[in-house]
């Protein structure tokens, strides 16, 4: 896996691990071990808005300090724009309302009794999950 990616801003290359760009709506921390997730991150990334994400593949070593590389392993994470790190379903919640087709979704759903059950449904996935997933590299 390619520990670099593009930049927002100028479409140069930067290190995957490097410092937020100041320009990211959302900082989002997955597992790129994961096909499935791989393959969702993968759609975020061309949506409309996804430019504006810092991606961060946690199984290449890249999460959080607050949490670590295991959590951010084990949920999906995303720092939202005020800087509060959240994760399950208000993690994609937060990417939901960078893209302008799916921010009215993100907006109508960020509320009970939609965020219980929207994280209810995220950890039923997370226990069929380990189906997909590799070992990560140590």
């Amino acid at each position: 896996m390619s520990m670099t990616q593009p930049s927002a801003a100028n479409g140069a290359t930067k290190p995957a691990c490097a410092a937020p760009d100041p320009a990211c709506a959302t900082e989002v921390f997955y597992d790129g071990a994961c096909p499935l997730c791989r393959a969702e991150i993968a759609l975020y990334r061309r949506a409309p808005g996804g430019e504006r994400i810092d991606w961060r593949d946690a199984s290449a070593g890249c999460a959080p300090p607050e949490i670590g590389r295991d959590a951010a392993l084990r949920r999906f994470h995303a720092r939202r724009a005020d800087g509060r790190l959240v994760s399950g379903f208000r993690a994609f919640l937060a990417v939901w309302r960078v893209n302008p087709r799916l921010a009215w979704l993100a907006r109508a759903l960020d509320r009970a009794p939609f965020v219980w059950i929207g994280e209810a449904g995220y950890r039923g996935f997370l226990l069929v999950r380990p189906l997909w997933r590799r070992a990560p590299a140590r």
